[in-house]
C-alpha cells in the first residue's frame, strides 16, 4: 500500500483523529468539545465548541512568527502596468486600518460585508478585514448586472458595502459604482454605507451621506484587533447559480475552512512556507476565495494576485512572465485558459522566453481538462499537470493528484483520485452503486470533510433539497463520469449534460476528447439537441487554432469520422459547427446550457456571469446559416 492510500484510508476510517491532528497547525484560542459534531444530521458540523480568528491565522500568527518581513501578497497588474508587494507585517497594518474603518461605520461580529470589486489589493484586504472583526464577507464578481446584484444584496442584507470606482477588463473600462447604485436602488435592503476606492483611470459619484472614499476612511481609522468566533461561525457567503433564478448562498464556516486550506497547500499543492504560489483566478470565485486569499495566506506562503487576461495582456506570454518573474512554484489556472494560450501560441514559442525553472507543478480545474490540452501543457512545461475537480459547493479539491503526499501515475482525462477525506461514489438513476467503469452520477457519502458547505445562508430546507434529496446519504455534485479498477475518478460531464441518444447514454464530455484531439480545433463544445426521432442528438462546436487555414467544411468532415471511428455510430455525430469563440463565464466555464437553448429555439435567461454577451448573437447566427437552430 502506498503513502496515498494509507492517509486516504485513515481519513475516512478516523475522520476525527486525521482533521484532528490537522487542525494542530491552526492557532486556535480555545480549542474544541469534539472534532465532528453528528448530533443532527444531516448537518454536520466541524470543530463545535471551538474558537478562532481566520485573519489572525492568516496574517498575525505569521508576524509574530517571524515572517513578518516575508513578502505576503504580490499585486502584478498589466492592465495598469503596476506591481506591488507587500509584506505580512505590511498587510496585517494594511488590514487592521481597513477592518478599523469597518468598525468605525458600525461593522461588527455577525454583520455581512458584501464586496463589489476589481482584482486590486483592497479586495483581498477587505475580506480579511472582515475576518478580522467576525464580520461575513460576500464578494460578488465586479461587473456583475445589477438585478444580479441585487438579488444578493437582499439575500445577505450587508450592513456594508465595498466597491471601487471601476474595474478593467482587457482593454475596457468597467464602471462599477453606476452598477451598485442601480442594484441598491432595486434592492429592497439598503446598506447603510458604501466604501468607495476611487481608481485613477474613472472617478465614481458619490451619494451624499451614504457613500465614503475609502482612502479617506482608512486614513481616519484605528487599527481594530482580531475578534475571536466560534469554529462554526460563518466566514463568508458566496453565491452560486441556482435553479430557480435566485442564487444559492454557499456557507463556509471558519474552524473547518482554515484547517482544511492549510491542510491542502502541503498536501495537495506540495506549497511549503515561504513559496510562491500563483492563481490565475478572481477573488468573486471560489477558487479566488480558497487558493488566492485564504490557503496560500494560512500556509505562510506568498500569493499572487493578477488582474489582466492569459491572452492580449499583452499577448499569450502574460502568464509565463508571472511565473518567471516571481519565481512561482505551484501555478494554477482553468483549462479553458491554457485553451486560449495554445490557440495563440501553438508551438509554445512564448513559452520558452521565460525562466520557468523555479515551477514544479501546474494544476487545472473548473472545466475538464481534455487530454490534449494536458498532453500540450505537459509537453511545453515539462513539470507535472494536475487535472483536479472540485466545486463551490465544497471549497477544495474533492481529487488530485496529491504532490504533497504521492504523486501518482496520470491518466490523461482523470482527475486522478479522491481526495483525503473524500468517499466518492458512482450512483444510478435509483442510487445503487454502479461497476467500475459505467458512467453515472457522482455522489459524496456523508458527512463531508471540514471546509465542505455545512448548509446554504438561512435556507436549511433549500440545501437539504438541492444537494441531499436525490440520494439519501449522499452529497449530489450534479456531475457525471465513471470511477475506473485503479479508483481513478473521471469527471465527464454535469448531468444536465448527458445526452440520450436512442436510449444510449453519452457523455459530452467524452466526445469533446474526441474532437479536442483534432490538429486544427483550438477548443470545442458538445451539446445534446433535441432530435424528433432519436430524442436527442449531439452538436458540437468547434474554435480552430490561430493559423488554421483549411476549409471548415473539411474539418467538419475529419471530426465527424474521427467521432465515429472512436466512439462509433451509436453516438449520432453529424454535425459540427466552426465558430470564432465560446460564451463562457467571467470563470472561464462554456455555458453549454445557453448554446442548447439556442439550438433548440427555446427561450433562454441571459446568464449573470456571461464574459460577452454579444457571443450568444454570435452563435446563434453561426447555428442559423448551418441550419441547426430549431
Amino acid at each position: 500500500m502506498g503513502r496515498y492510500d494509507e492517509v486516504h484510508r485513515r481519513s475516512l476510517s478516523d475522520p476525527e483523529g486525521f482533521w484532528g491532528e490537522a487542525a494542530e497547525a491552526i492557532d486556535w484560542e480555545r480549542r474544541w468539545d469534539c472534532v465532528l459534531d453528528d448530533s443532527r444530521p444531516p448537518f454536520f458540523r466541524w470543530f463545535r465548541g471551538g474558537r478562532l480568528n481566520t485573519c489572525w491565522n492568516a496574517l498575525d500568527r505569521h508576524v509574530a512568527g517571524g515572517r513578518a518581513a516575508q513578502t505576503a501578497l504580490i499585486y502584478d497588474s498589466p492592465v495598469t502596468g503596476t506591481i506591488a508587494r507587500w509584506t505580512y507585517a505590511e498587510l496585517r497594518d494594511a488590514v487592521a486600518l481597513l477592518a478599523g474603518a469597518l468598525k468605525s461605520h458600525g461593522v461588527g461580529k455577525g454583520d455581512r460585508v458584501l464586496l463589489y470589486m476589481p482584482m486590486v489589493p483592497e479586495a483581498v484586504m477587505g475580506m480579511l478585514a472582515c475576518a478580522r472583526l467576525g464580520a461575513v464577507h460576500s464578494v460578488v464578481f465586479g461587473g456583475f448586472a445589477a438585478p444580479e446584484l441585487a438579488t444578493r444584496i437582499d439575500d445577505a442584507k450587508p450592513k456594508l458595502i465595498l466597491t471601487a470606482s471601476c474595474g478593467i477588463e482587457g482593454q475596457r473600462i468597467v464602471p462599477y459604482k453606476p452598477l451598485l447604485d442601480q442594484a441598491i436602488g432595486l434592492a429592497t435592503a439598503k446598506p447603510a454605507t458604501c466604501l468607495v476606492l476611487q481608481r485613477p483611470m474613472m472617478a465614481a459619484a458619490m451619494t451624499k451621506g451614504r457613500d465614503h472614499d475609502w482612502r479617506e476612511a482608512v486614513a481616519a481609522a484605528r487599527p481594530a484587533d482580531c475578534v475571536i468566533v466560534d469554529a462554526t461561525d460563518p466566514l463568508y457567503i458566496l453565491y452560486t447559480s441556482g435553479t430557480t433564478g435566485i442564487p444559492k448562498g454557499v456557507v463556509r464556516d471558519n474552524g473547518g475552512h482554515a484547517v482544511a486550506l492549510r491542510w491542502t497547500m502541503e498536501n495537495i499543492y506540495g506549497i511549503a512556507p515561504g513559496e510562491v504560489f500563483f492563481t490565475a483566478s478572481d477573488v468573486g470565485w471560489v477558487v479566488g476565495h480558497s487558493y488566492i486569499v485564504y490557503a496560500p495566506l494560512l500556509q505562510g506562503a506568498t500569493t499572487v494576485l493578477y488582474e489582466g487576461k492569459p491572452v492580449g495582456t499583452p499577448d499569450a506570454g502574460a502568464f509565463w512572465r508571472v511565473v518567471a518573474e516571481h519565481g512561482v512554484r505551484v501555478f494554477f489556472t482553468a483549462p479553458t485558459a491554457f485553451r486560449a494560450i495554445k490557440r495563440e501560441d501553438p508551438e509554445g514559442l512564448l513559452i520558452r522566453k521565460h525562466d520557468l525553472g523555479k515551477l514544479r507543478a501546474l494544476f487545472l480545474a473548473g472545466e475538464r481538462a481534455d487530454p490534449p490540452t494536458v498532453e500540450w501543457a505537459e509537453k511545453q512545461l515539462g513539470v507535472p499537470v494536475v487535472d483536479h475537480w472540485w466545486q463551490t459547493e465544497t471549497g477544495w479539491p474533492i481529487s488530485a493528484n496529491c504532490l504533497g503526499i504521492e504523486r501518482l501515475p496520470v491518466k490523461h482525462g482523470s482527475a486522478t483520485r479522491a481526495a483525503p477525506g473524500w468517499d466518492v461514489r458512482v450512483l444510478d438513476s435509483d442510487g445503487h452503486p454502479v461497476k467500475p467503469g459505467d458512467v453515472g452520477s457522482l455522489a459524496i457519502k456523508l458527512p463531508l470533510p471540514p471546509g465542505a458547505l455545512p448548509t446554504l445562508w438561512q435556507a436549511d430546507d433549500r440545501y437539504r433539497s438541492s444537494y441531499l434529496a436525490e440520494f439519501p446519504g449522499f452529497y449530489e455534485t450534479a456531475d457525471a463520469g465513471f470511477i475506473d479498477d485503479d479508483g481513478y475518478i473521471w469527471v465527464m460531464t454535469r448531468t444536465d449534460d448527458i445526452i440520450n441518444t436512442a436510449g444510449h447514454r453519452l457523455s459530452t464530455g467524452g466526445i469533446e476528447e474526441v474532437l479536442a484531439a483534432h490538429p486544427d480545433v483550438a477548443e470545442c463544445a458538445v451539446l445534446g439537441i433535441a432530435d424528433a426521432l432519436k430524442g436527442q442528438v449531439p452538436l458540437g462546436l468547434l474554435v480552430l487554432k490561430v493559423g488554421a487555414d483549411r476549409p471548415a467544411a473539411t474539418i467538419v468532415e475529419e471530426v465527424v469520422r474521427m467521432v465515429r471511428d472512436r466512439i462509433g455510430p451509436v453516438a449520432s455525430f453529424r454535425t459540427a459547427v466552426v465558430v470564432q469563440r465560446l460564451p463562457k463565464t467571467r470563470s472561464g466555464k462554456i455555458l453549454r446550457g445557453t448554446m442548447r437553448a439556442i439550438a433548440d429555439g427555446r427561450g433562454y435567461r441571459m446568464p449573470a456571469t456571461i464574459d460577452d454577451p454579444a457571443i450568444l448573437d454570435e452563435i446563434a447566427a453561426a447555428l442559423k446559416a448551418a441550419g441547426v437552430c430549431g
